[in-house]
């Protein structure tokens, strides 16, 4: 925990997924939310079927879902959307003619039925 989700539509071919994700992590461990920088698990998923809209123009978007333990403040979890939402701007590198949707989302882990074990190489 926490656990980072990014789906992204695979019509943004500029984007650095290794950068972005690196970033996004470094986010979190900034916030300062999280015990331990290796408890951050990052991953990205290129999505080729989608569809934004009815509408035939040329859309795209990228989507953070942001899983974290239940118990934080509504201030909290407005403050990492906020900031994953950021580095998603700085990242997501804008494409002539293509509408982009950057969205973010923080969704609680219940903290009670949450098991983790931890296997050191």
């Amino acid at each position: 925990m926490p656990h980072l989700h990014v789906e992204y539509s695979e019509n943004l071919p500029a984007l650095n997924v290794e950068r972005l994700l690196l970033r996004l992590n470094h986010a979190l461990v900034g916030s300062g939310q999280f015990a331990d920088e290796l408890d951050i698990k990052s991953r990205a998923v290129a999505l080729a079927s989608y569809r934004v809209g009815t509408a035939m123009s040329e859309r795209a978007f990228a989507h953070i879902k942001l899983a974290i333990l239940s118990g934080r403040s509504p201030e909290v979890k407005r403050q990492l959307s906020a900031s994953l939402l950021a580095v998603l701007n700085e990242e997501v590198p804008g494409t002539a003619g293509v509408d982009i949707q950057l969205c973010v989302e923080v969704l609680d882990i219940d903290r009670d039925a949450y098991s983790k074990l931890h296997l050191p190489g």
